[in-house]
């Protein structure tokens, strides 16, 4: 059985990646979401163990110290880890691992697995960043503050990334995604055969 393509979608904050993902998931076959564990808090309509395992401060260090994560990462005063139990699971699933994850856990992906796919998904500009993030409803002033500088520290290290994909317009963009992920399932598996024959 081949490894899991691990397969890495970062953007800042209101950069489009949940919808983005939501269409890729839709429409590219044997694709597995990495589930997260984070310490911060759930939002509305969020469930422990769908869109992340939310855990306390704690017991992620506890999991940082037992080195049960293929990455972690601070982000916005908040601990976001992959566990190397969802590659397990994507590998069990014979399927390809998505890892929605920032730019500090992205590098270290990359690090220890550098067949891994990394994409970055950019806005278009900063105004449609900041009216994105608006958007929610769920930012106070500081912390729009906070992610919009944030967004621009993660925008300058987008060149580490294999890919950038401009988030504009939404087709697009997935198309784009989707075609990336074909083409490297398809030099994978030349790959495979090559290292075979």
């Amino acid at each position: 059985m081949s490894e899991p393509l691990l397969i890495i979608i970062a953007a800042p904050s209101g950069g489009g990646k949940s919808t983005v993902l939501k269409r890729v998931f839709a429409e590219v076959p044997d694709l597995l979401f990495s589930i997260s564990h984070t310490t911060r808090a759930p939002r509305q309509g969020e469930q422990n163990g769908r869109e992340y395992f939310f855990v306390d401060p704690a017991a992620m260090r506890e999991l940082i110290d037992k080195d049960a994560f293929l990455e972690w990462a601070e982000v916005h005063g908040r601990v976001y880890g992959t566990s190397r139990a969802e590659l397990d699971r994507a590998r069990s699933a014979g399927k390809d691992l998505v890892l929605d994850i920032d730019v500090q856990g992205a590098a270290q992906i990359v690090k220890a697995h550098p067949q891994a796919l990394s994409i970055f998904l950019k806005p278009p500009s900063e105004e449609v960043l900041r009216s994105r993030l608006m958007a929610r409803g769920s930012e106070s002033e500081e912390s729009l503050a906070i992610r919009l500088r944030n967004a621009r520290g993660e925008i300058e290290r987008a060149p580490e990334f294999q890919h950038v994909v401009v988030n504009d317009r939404l087709d697009d963009a997935v198309n784009e995604v989707k075609r990336l992920i074909v083409e490297a399932r398809l030099t994978r598996r030349e790959g495979e055969l090559l290292s075979r024959g």
